[in-house]
């Protein structure tokens, strides 16, 4: 079985796709820059980081920690941080299985969903550990968000993508099953 990881040339794709979905995410929310910059967060590809085992079906994993130079502080100083690890291999092997999906779409999407876990999360409006049956509304939440945010982007091929993962809303329940 061949793995797949980014290419540098992939890596330019992965900065310019996060650059569009926080403008998105930005510009739905109504975020100031002061207000956006309270979402910390940073991005680790497979190569650059063990993000720990991910659902088969998943092209990013979302996991909250604090940033390394907190840790040296009282926990009740520290601030949550996330980290949106990517799937390289899924994400690359949805791409060259489809030859309609396109890597800069497929990421906006990829990102946009993660950061509006991110801003539910850091708002208050959903906690990050919850059961089965609220991970699955917040799926939910998420992913017609993440619809309403990309809908009317001007995007070639992101049509696309809305439209193959329109349906798709697939949640692992407590024994790591998906749930559709």
């Amino acid at each position: 079985m061949v793995t797949y990881e980014f290419e540098p040339d992939n890596l330019n794709t992965v900065s310019e796709a996060l650059d569009i979905a926080e403008d998105s995410t930005i510009n739905f929310f109504k975020f100031s820059s002061a207000q956006w910059n309270r979402h910390r967060y940073e991005v680790k590809t497979v190569s650059s980081w063990v993000c720990g085992e991910a659902p088969e079906w998943a092209f990013a994993v979302l996991h909250k920690g604090y940033h390394a130079e907190e840790t040296l502080l009282v926990p009740s100083s520290r601030r949550d941080y996330y980290f949106i690890c990517l799937q390289d291999h899924r994400i690359m092997e949805a791409v060259l299985r489809d030859s309609s999906l396109e890597l800069l779409p497929l990421l906006v999407y990829v990102f946009t969903h993660e950061l509006v876990h991110i801003v539910r999360f850091s708002s208050f409006l959903q906690r990050f550990i919850v059961g089965p049956e609220n991970r699955e509304k917040e799926e939910r939440v998420v992913h017609d968000t993440t619809h309403q945010i990309l809908d009317k982007l001007p995007m070639p091929a992101l049509g696309y993508v809305l439209n193959s993962y329109r349906g798709h809303r697939i949640c692992a329940d407590s024994t790591g099953e998906g749930v559709q």
